[in-house]
C-alpha cells in the first residue's frame, strides 16, 4: 500500500540511540530530575513562603522576554520543542550546575584564603560568570549538534541562547527574591524601601535582559559558526568559543560593577549594558531582515518553475504581507484552519528558500547535499497541498501591501489554476520538464 501523502515526512534511517523517542525520554528524565533537585535546594534556602513570593515575582518578565524572542524568530520560526528544551535547560539543569558549582568554589576559596569576604567577591566576579555561562552554553551546543537543520544562522543562535538565559534568570530570581523576602520577614521591614522591593526593581525592572544579553553573545558565536562554509571546521569551533568568552567577560563586568564605587553599578549599566543591548538588538533585527532578503532572492526560481505564483516571493519576503495573507484567509476561506494553512505554507516556503540558499548561495557551498532532493521534495509537496488556500491569500496580500510583481511571460495557464486538484508527484502535468524526483511536474531542471 502506498504511503499516506497527507502525512508523509522525510525521515532518514537512524540508530536506536538517535531515535526521537530515546532522546526525548532521556532529556525529559534528566530535566525532570534537575527540576526536582533545584526546587528542593531553592525551597531549602528561601523557605516555603519565600519560595512562593519569589516564584510569583520572578515569573513576570518571562512571558515578555519569551514573546520578544519569538517575535524575532517569526521569519523562519523554529520548533516549539527546541524552545521548551532551551527554557527547561536554563531553568533546571544550568541553574542546578551553577548553584552547586558556585557554592563549592566559593567555600573552597574561603577555606584556602581564610578570607570569606574576598572569596565572595572572587566567586561573584570570576567563578560565577565562568560556571553560569558555560552551563547555559551547553543547551545551545546541544541544539547546534543535534538540531542542526533548525540552526540556520544568527537569529536562531540569538533566540535559543536568549530563551535558555531567560529560564536561568527565572530560577535565579526566585532564589534572590525569596532570600530578600526572608530578610524582610526577619527584620520586620516592609514598604517600598524593603529589600524585596529593591531586589525586584534591580533584577526585574531595570535589568531583566541581563542574563539573556550575556548568553546571546554565545548564541551569536554559534550563529556565525552555522553560517561558516562546510570546509571551515576551525571556524565552527573558534567562533562559539569567542562568543562564550565575550559572554563571560560581560557577565564578570556586570557582577563586578558594585566594586567600582558608589556609582559603579550605574556607570556600567548606562555606559556599557544599555549601549551593548541596543547594538545587539540592531544586529538581531538586521539578521531577521537578511533572512527576508534570502527569501526574496531564492523563491523566484520556484515561481519561474511553476511551483509558486509570480506574486508569492514578494509577499513571502514581507512580514506585513504574510500577516495580511493570514487575515485574508481567516475571513474568506474558513476561519482559523485556513489561516493556519497559510501560516504553514509561509513556513514551508521559507524553509525551502533557506534550503536552496544553503546548497547554492551560501559562502563555500559546493552544491546540494545527499538529502537535498528528498528534503526539497518534502517541502514542495507540503506547499502544493496548501496552495488552493495560500495562493489567492498571498496574491491579495501582495497587492494590498504594495509589493507588486513583474508581469508573467505569456504562456499556458498556471498549473495550479488549471489543475489544482493534481499534486505534482501523483499525476501527469502539462509541463514537459521532469520533476525533481523523476515524475512529470512543473519543475525547471535548471533551478540548480
Amino acid at each position: 500500500m502506498p504511503p499516506d501523502r497527507a502525512t508523509w515526512r522525510y525521515r532518514p534511517r537512524r540508530g536506536f540511540w538517535r531515535t526521537k523517542a530515546f532522546r526525548a525520554g532521556a532529556l525529559i528524565t534528566l530535566l525532570a530530575l534537575c527540576g526536582l533537585v533545584i526546587l528542593a535546594l531553592v525551597r531549602e534556602q528561601t523557605g516555603t513562603e519565600g519560595f512562593l513570593v519569589g516564584l510569583g515575582l520572578a515569573v513576570l518578565p518571562v512571558p515578555l522576554l519569551g514573546a520578544a524572542f519569538r517575535w524575532l524568530d517569526r521569519v523562519d520560526p523554529g520548533p516549539w520543542r527546541n524552545l521548551f528544551f532551551a527554557l527547561a535547560w536554563g531553568a533546571c539543569a544550568a541553574a542546578l550546575v551553577a548553584i552547586i558549582a558556585n557554592s563549592f568554589a566559593t567555600r573552597w576559596i574561603a577555606t584556602a584564603t581564610a578570607d570569606p569576604s574576598s572569596a565572595d567577591h572572587l566567586g561573584a566576579s570570576v567563578i560565577a560568570p565562568i560556571v553560569e555561562e558555560s552551563a547555559k552554553a551547553a543547551a545551545v551546543l546541544l541544539l547546534f549538534l543535534f538540531r542542526r537543520r533548525d540552526f540556520k544562522g544568527i537569529v536562531d543562535g540569538v533566540v535559543l541562547a536568549g530563551i535558555t538565559a531567560t529560564g536561568f534568570a527565572f530560577t535565579e530570581n526566585i532564589l534572590y527574591l525569596g532570600n530578600a523576602f526572608g530578610e524582610d520577614q526577619a527584620s520586620h521591614s516592609g514598604g517600598l524601601a524593603s529589600t524585596t522591593a529593591a531586589t525586584f526593581f534591580v533584577r526585574v525592572v531595570m535589568s531583566p535582559f541581563a542574563h539573556p544579553l550575556f548568553t546571546v553573545m554565545t548564541g551569536i558565536g554559534f550563529g556565525f559558526a552555522a553560517l561558516a562554509p562546510p570546509g571551515r571546521k576551525l571556524r565552527r569551533v573558534v567562533l562559539p568559543l569567542v562568543g562564550l568568552v565575550c559572554a563571560m567577560g560581560m557577565h564578570a563586568l556586570w557582577n563586578s560593577s558594585t566594586l567600582f564605587g558608589a556609582y559603579g553599578f550605574y556607570i556600567v549599566y548606562g555606559g556599557f549594558m544599555v549601549p551593548v543591548f541596543g547594538l545587539l538588538t540592531w544586529l538581531a533585527i538586521w539578521s531577521r531582515q537578511r533572512e527576508l532578503r534570502t527569501v526574496a532572492a531564492e523563491l523566484p526560481a520556484y515561481a519561474a518553475a511553476g511551483w509558486l505564483g509570480p506574486a508569492e516571493p514578494f509577499a513571502l519576503s514581507s512580514m506585513r504581507a504574510r500577516a495580511t495573507a493570514r487575515d485574508f484567509a481567516r475571513h474568506r476561506f474558513g476561519g482559523k484552519a485556513a489561516a493556519r494553512a497559510v501560516a504553514e505554507y509561509e513556513a514551508f516556503a521559507t524553509a525551502l528558500a533557506f534550503l536552496r540558499h544553503g546548497a547554492y548561495r551560501s559562502p563555500g557551498a559546493t552544491g546540494p547535499g545527499p538529502d537535498f532532493a528528498a528534503r526539497e521534495q518534502e517541502l514542495l509537496h507540503h506547499l502544493w497541498e496548501r496552495k488552493p488556500v495560500a495562493a489567492p491569500a498571498l496574491l491579495y496580500a501582495a497587492g494590498a501591501t504594495g509589493r507588486m510583481w513583474p508581469p508573467p511571460h505569456p504562456g499556458p495557464p498556471h498549473p495550479y489554476t488549471q489543475h489544482a486538484q493534481y499534486a505534482p508527484h501523483q499525476h501527469p502535468h502539462p509541463h514537459p520538464h521532469p520533476a525533481p524526483y523523476g515524475r512529470p511536474g512543473p519543475y525547471n531542471p535548471y533551478l540548480g
